[in-house]
């Protein structure tokens, strides 16, 4: 199938259920044993094929039995209603990962996938401060997810670090945080504390650019 050229550059959020620090990044197992996560963006500019994406957000609610590389896992993707037909289609097509070379985030995430539900077409509310490790995304009924600095347990001090992975597929440096989800919709899940990454990101087709 012939592939269409692909760029987003923008905000990106990943809060899971597992401790702070994704043992994902790391190579090592799921801190319960299996994966509840959501990722974000933000598209500052993006576009697929002559099809412009700027300004707009899409989410993905995901969950896997155990480790990510084991597979089995279920997405709900969720497009911002902003996004006119041709711009949905676009988004899908990229999170498909079919425009994607082997290896890269999108692509990895088709081959890990093995069901996906029906995409949900609603507004989404973003907000992301990087450098404060703030974070907040929302779509009505269906998902609620907010990310906020780890404190410190003796003083409550907000407590700041940074994963750095110069050959990371998803991003090459984020700040750490604290995450808390409410998913409701197709995959329904509630994490009280778990882990949050923050950055951003310029991904392609080729797979991470910045």
């Amino acid at each position: 199938m012939p592939r269409t050229e692909w760029r987003l550059a923008g905000d990106w959020l990943k809060n899971c259920n597992c401790a702070f620090g994704c043992p994902c990044d790391f190579n090592a197992r799921p801190t319960h044993g299996d994966c509840d996560a959501v990722i974000g963006m933000r598209i500052a500019r993006g576009h697929f094929g002559d099809i412009s994406l700027d300004g707009l957000a899409f989410a993905a609610v995901f969950r896997f039995p155990g480790a990510l590389h084991e597979g089995n896992g279920a997405v709900q993707p969720i497009i911002d209603a902003r996004a006119d037909a041709s711009q949905r289609d676009a988004l899908l097509a990229i999170l498909s990962g079919q425009h994607s070379d082997e290896g890269t985030l999108f692509h990895i995430f088709s081959v890990i996938v093995s069901r996906m539900l029906e995409p949900v077409f609603a507004p989404i509310a973003f907000t992301f401060d990087l450098d404060g490790r703030s974070a907040r995304l929302a779509v009505p009924g269906i998902l609620t997810t907010e990310t906020s600095p780890i404190r410190n347990p003796v003083t409550g001090a907000p407590h700041r670090i940074q994963v750095l992975m110069p050959d990371g597929f998803e991003h090459r440096r984020a700040e750490i945080a604290s995450a808390r989800i409410e998913s409701t919709g197709g995959l329904p899940f509630r994490v009280a504390e778990g882990h949050s990454s923050l950055a951003r990101v310029e991904q392609t087709q080729a797979g991470i650019a910045a």
